[in-house]
């Protein structure tokens, strides 16, 4: 229904050529836009209603007190890789889960993994790369998630967190434990909770439009000759080079597979096209754009300083393994 909505708008009613590169990128900025101003605010309410009811802050006390041998970091990791979301479509689950007071490595080993791995990609891998680089990407990209939150977890990054998403924490906090004291009905409750949701849809919605129109304009505009020239040279700085030249562009694992086929067939070595898929969808201007909101610039750096490091060595190994 959100394609068709946004084919409306881009083909119908501003009557553009569904063939042209203007006419790709509004239909795609008009649809991401569309698809995750409804995600922010259904998942929003939902962590509302969770934090209304489950009592998070035990959880939040529980995770940072005890031992579990890194099993947080791969549950969250697991639940990334079966969430069908892209990186920006990400980041209201990311909102939900800091506005809970999720421990922030956590939360970044579902961020990590979420955008690299899902069904839709795994199935498309399968039949175009066969079952062994299926399985190693897989387990790749859940490793790559367990491996970043921790290592972000352990940097003590809180007090990088904007000062808009700890003022929405203490306020959710706060409101919760009023509900509770006064036994407040989930039939009264639920007019704050929509109120509350629609709060952060109108805080992030101008970091939104920025993000997606900065996506939508690169994702009609690629220059694929351009990045398939430099990633085939068998030099050292090929995988680095790539994932760097990766990040500007915006597609989901399943938009970005073919292309990756295509990149393998005319020579690039599957582990330089590899990182460089992970670059596209792991990381991505109109997501750091998004982040914006929630973290300060310090914060997004390290975050994607760091990934970047993980995915360039993935891109080794998997040119030494595969």
């Amino acid at each position: 229904m959100i394609q068709q909505i946004a084919d409306w708008l881009a083909y119908g009613l501003l009557r553009l050529d569904a063939q042209s590169r203007l006419g790709s990128s509004i239909d795609f900025f008009f649809y991401d836009t569309i698809k995750i101003l409804i995600l922010l605010f259904v998942i929003s309410s939902i962590m509302g209603v969770i934090n209304a009811y489950f009592p998070i802050d035990r959880l939040r006390r529980y995770l940072t007190t005890h031992k579990l041998y890194g099993l947080q970091y791969f549950f969250a990791s697991l639940f990334g890789a079966i969430t069908p979301f892209c990186s920006c479509s990400s980041i209201p689950l990311f909102i939900g889960f800091v506005k809970g007071g999720i421990p922030l490595g956590v939360t970044f080993a579902f961020l990590i993994t979420s955008p690299l791995v899902n069904e839709v990609a795994v199935a498309m891998f399968l039949g175009t790369f066969g079952l062994r680089i299926t399985i190693v990407y897989v387990i790749s990209g859940i490793l790559l998630g367990m491996i970043g939150g921790f290592v972000l977890g352990k940097m003590n990054l809180d007090n990088y967190l904007s000062e808009w998403v700890k003022n929405i924490q203490k306020a959710s906090n706060a409101e919760s434990e009023a509900w509770e004291r006064e036994h407040v009905s989930f039939v009264n409750r639920l007019p704050g909770i929509l109120k509350d949701s629609w709060g952060i849809v109108r805080g992030v919605l101008i970091y939104v439009i920025i993000g997606i129109a900065i996506g939508g304009a690169i994702h009609g505009y690629v220059p694929e000759g351009f990045f398939q020239h430099y990633m085939s040279k068998g030099t050292w700085f090929a995988v680095p080079l790539s994932v760097v030249l990766a990040v500007p562009i915006y597609a989901n694992a399943a938009g970005i597979v073919p292309v990756i086929e295509v990149f393998v067939a005319k020579g690039v070595p599957i582990g330089t096209a590899l990182a460089f898929m992970m670059g596209v969808v792991g990381l991505s201007l109109p997501e750091a754009t998004l982040l914006k909101k929630v973290m300060t610039w310090k914060l997004i750096g390290i975050y994607f300083g760091t990934i970047t490091l993980f995915i360039i060595i993935s891109g080794y190994l998997f040119n030494w393994l595969l």
